[in-house]
């Protein structure tokens, strides 16, 4: 397996590409930032069309991990990696194997986690290579993080809704679209469902749309209507870049708030969205639920505990729309902003609270 690192790529720590002949693997792995921590982040496998598409999925993805983890206070940096293939035909053992080498060829500065097209299962493939490996750990008791996301992007949403409701959080005939009725697109339902809410649903997966109806009552939409659709609150919890030059003046909703890593196409449509008037959740805000409860799991953290620090979430998502508002720009800047005071050079006077942090990752 060949290996070619290209430090200080763009601002970013470190990126790299495998490629191994004997196994198919075609990989890349991004490296934002280790500076409060080891990059922590998930392992996608996704049919790209070329190259240059998962370097640039790898590279937002990252960049964003680092803002999640910063904005929510873990110990950790932001990185991701990107395996080039479709999940259901070419994944097999050789090709995970391989992935591993290529994680321990970092030396820790990457530990690797299941994402979208990987499995716990594959983390312990991966793991027979490496060590750099969470959220497989069978002392531990572990969850499964999907109902903790959507539970945080649910706080995030009542964030948004008492924010354009002048106060008030409550979800009663409210209309919320969902795009997308996975893991967290799911649970997210059942939350707005049980608030009270009027909930549409899409998904390309039938089997997942059709769960949705059948449990929860969702009214199907097909995947091209429901972004036209006349909302309350449009919760995109599948693909990024959904928000675009395109469609952002097609939305009929007061409120974008979702599981979807990587909302945006382009920071311009940050302010798209402000100058529509729509009151946005940035996505690495509200969807911080997942990595928030794993690391609070693998501390030993009571039911207790997890819950207030999932509770947190609606409280930042509120924060960030505060001060957006005050300042007359768009959400994700402030929230970017608010990130970014994480990740400032601490004081003296702040050394040991650094270097607590660095013994907990």
């Amino acid at each position: 397996m060949s290996v070619l690192k290209f430090r200080n790529f763009d601002g970013y720590d470190q990126v790299a590409l495998a490629k191994g002949d004997d196994s198919g693997l075609c990989a890349i792995i991004a490296i934002h930032s280790t500076q409060l921590g080891p990059a922590v982040g998930g392992c996608r496998m996704y049919p790209y069309a070329a190259e240059a598409d998962a370097l640039k999925d790898a590279l937002r993805l990252s960049r964003g991990m680092t803002f999640k983890s910063a904005l929510a206070g873990l110990p950790f940096g932001g990185g991701k990696s990107v395996i080039i293939g479709d999940p259901k035909r070419e994944k097999n053992q050789e090709l995970l194997h391989a992935m591993g080498e290529f994680v321990e060829n970092l030396r820790g500065d990457y530990i690797i986690a299941e994402d979208s097209g990987t499995s716990p299962e594959d983390m312990k493939v991966i793991a027979q290579r490496t060590s750099f490996v969470t959220g497989i750990d069978d002392t531990i008791d572990r969850e499964d993080p999907s109902p903790a996301t959507a539970y945080g992007v649910f706080l995030g949403i009542k964030a948004g809704v008492a924010k354009a409701f002048k106060g008030n959080d409550s979800l009663l005939g409210k209309t919320v679209a969902i795009q997308g009725l996975g893991h967290v697109g799911y649970h997210l339902a059942r939350h707005l469902v049980e608030a009270g809410a009027r909930v549409l649903g899409s998904d390309i997966n039938t089997i997942n749309l059709q769960r949705a109806q059948q449990d929860l009552g969702v009214e199907a939409v097909t995947p091209d209507e429901i972004l036209l659709q006349t909302c309350d609150v449009f919760a995109p919890c599948a693909m990024g870049a959904i928000l675009n030059e395109t469609s952002i003046p097609l939305l009929k909703a007061r409120i974008i708030a979702g599981a979807a890593n990587n909302q945006l196409a382009t920071d311009s449509d940050d302010e798209r969205i402000r100058q529509r008037g729509i009151v946005y959740c940035p996505d690495f805000a509200i969807n911080a639920g997942g990595i928030v409860d794993i690391y609070h799991q693998e501390q030993g953290a009571s039911r207790a505990e997890r819950s207030q620090a999932l509770a947190s979430i609606g409280d930042r998502v509120a924060v960030i729309l505060d001060r957006a508002q005050q300042s007359g720009v768009g959400s994700q800047r402030v929230a970017e902003w608010m990130a970014n005071e994480n990740l400032a050079p601490k004081k003296p006077a702040d050394s040991r609270v650094e270097s607590s942090l660095k013994g907990a990752a």
